[in-house]
């Protein structure tokens, strides 16, 4: 089954967007029959990965089709339950590739949420209402603020060691000691509690925000909302631009979109991205920008990459190899940039597009795939566009040019966008990341910026691998793929994974390295996953039968 991320609000099953005024509430009335694989039912507003596609399709919306929402309350439709957090069932019967891979986007999503808060003022407040459990809770800890109901029965808990002999696989351990600065103590006793903490407890451990009893639950909401738009940096009163749907073309050995290709080898084991530059010039200002909409290159780009990111992990897990290449002309993809920037300043939309373009290459950061950059002749690798050469784990350039090929020589040219409006989950440029603790050769690469740049003058400043001449071109990046082909992927997953993040730890790496190294295998355990596991026997009355040994 072919799993499509593409979604809006009138084909939802699981959330239901309401927006007045300044104000968006998200209603969780998760369907039990809707769940986006056969085998379990989502009760009790358990989720699967449809349930975080349409979170994740509404939170893009408000920052684009809303921009004067100030705040987003979370609630829930179904009375005395916030959410149970990731269905059992599914966690049981699903692939280890698609519980990572659905554990990897809720992760991308509740990042969202709060990159949202950070760069557009959009704020989140959890409104729990009842049991509020596992990854339920971890949808609550993305947003701003919590508020729980003081009811003597809802309560927030993560119980996924004491029930499930797994960790909480969206950041909930993470977020509650480096986010909301709970104890460790505190939260060692919170994380093995199958009932979880309520009440007056909650707030002293700082699980929650505030409670308020449930006569009075409604007004304590509409108070924090005010205090929370008080704070936002939102437009009032802006028209917001309209996300059509996007424009796929999915084949069995590719997909197309208005500006991107991808063709997929599956002997060789590689998908071959093709991301074309604009065509024409950039809006001459913010309103012909607003008038061109979502079809604006810099917008449709964006999300035409973003969805064939998510197809390829989602649909092709064993096309291990993705070539990133560019087809354009530099100025073009330069003059774009500029414009937006320009705009940027002032506008909503286009702050919006570039914070958007910031959170596509995080996710072509954190993908489990081999990237190598080709950069050749006709290539546009400039500016916005080499942050795809930069978080390639290769990069190959051609020197001069291929002999019958009339395209003009590649080149390489950096701007200001490369160091630091984009920053990868290490809170650095990739530049920076690149030549970390080595600040004379980002000195002299600052230097060179805004100049187009051949082959041997970006080897020589380490912009790129390996540069090869014609003879040598073809052999060398075939040679280089069949090897990579040849490798462990789980090696590769995390040799890739180890050295892509050099530098400072965030929350958001810790999350994403530790769903990696931890969950990733302890999703695999005998102790989990195995016949008499902990997810095999919940809800069986039979208590997990667990090895002893530690490793």
């Amino acid at each position: 089954m072919r799993i499509d991320c593409r979604t809006d609000p009138t084909r939802y099953k699981h959330w239901r967007l309401d927006v007045d005024g300044e104000t968006a509430t998200l209603w969780l009335d998760v369907a039990e029959d809707g769940g986006l694989l056969p085998g379990y039912e989502l009760k009790l507003n358990s989720y699967d990965l449809g349930v975080d596609i349409e979170l994740a399709d509404a939170v893009q919306r408000l920052r684009f089709e809303h921009p004067s929402v100030r705040v987003c309350v979370l609630r829930s439709a179904k009375p005395r339950v916030f959410s149970a957090g990731a269905n059992i069932r599914m966690l049981a019967g699903a692939s280890h590739v698609h519980k990572v891979n659905f554990c990897k986007f809720t992760n991308e999503t509740r990042n969202t949420m709060e990159d949202a808060s950070a760069a557009s003022g959009l704020k989140f407040l959890a409104a729990v209402d009842g049991a509020c459990a596992g990854g339920g809770y971890e949808l609550a800890l993305a947003c701003d603020e919590i508020l729980l109901v003081d009811d003597g029965t809802s309560a927030v808990a993560l119980p996924e060691v004491p029930l499930l002999g797994v960790l909480p696989g969206t950041g909930g351990l993470t977020r509650v000691v480096d986010k909301r600065h709970v104890r460790r103590d505190r939260a060692d006793v919170f994380a093995g509690i199958e009932e979880g903490v309520k009440g007056k407890r909650a707030v002293d451990w700082r699980l929650v925000d505030a409670v308020a009893p449930r006569s009075g639950f409604d007004a304590a909401v509409a108070a924090r909302v005010r205090a929370l738009a008080a704070g936002s940096k939102r437009p009032a009163g802006a028209a917001g631009v309209a996300l059509p749907p996007l424009a796929k073309t999915v084949a069995d050995d590719g997909l197309a979109y208005p500006h991107l290709s991808v063709e997929i080898d599956r002997a060789a084991g590689t998908a071959r991205l093709v991301l074309a530059g604009p065509s024409g010039p950039p809006p001459a200002d913010a309103v012909a920008l607003h008038a061109a909409g979502a079809e604006t290159w810099s917008l449709a780009a964006a999300r035409a990459l973003d969805d064939a990111i998510l197809e390829l992990r989602l649909n092709e897990p064993t096309i291990g190899v993705w070539l990133l290449e560019t087809q354009g002309d530099p100025a073009q993809v330069l003059a774009h940039e500029t414009a937006l920037a320009e705009a940027a300043a002032g506008d909503w939309f286009a702050a919006e597009i570039r914070a958007y373009w910031k959170r596509v290459f995080k996710r072509l950061d954190v993908t489990s795939r081999s990237l190598v950059a080709l950069i050749g002749p006709g290539s546009c690798f400039a500016g916005l566009l080499a942050e795809l050469a930069l978080a390639a784990d290769r990069s190959y350039m051609l020197i001069g040019g291929l002999e019958g090929d009339n395209r003009p020589e590649a080149h390489l040219t950096l701007s200001a966008l490369n160091f630091g409006p984009l920053p990868m989950a290490n809170g650095l440029s990739r530049l920076a990341t690149r030549f970390f603790g080595d600040p004379a050769a980002l000195e002299a690469i600052g230097a060179a910026a805004g100049a187009p740049l051949d082959a041997r003058q970006a080897e020589a400043l380490g912009l790129v691998t390996f540069a090869y001449d014609d003879i040598d071109w073809e052999d060398e990046v075939r040679l280089a793929l069949e090897e990579r082909a040849s490798f462990s992927p789980d090696a590769l997953t995390g040799l890739e994974a180890n050295l892509r993040f050099p530098g400072p730890e965030t929350m958001e790496t810790k999350i994403f390295a530790r769903l990696s190294a931890w969950q990733n295998w302890i999703f695999q355990r005998p102790n989990a996953v195995g016949a008499e596991g902990a997810l095999k026997r919940y809800g069986t009355g039979q208590k997990p039968a667990f090895d002893r040994n530690r490793t």
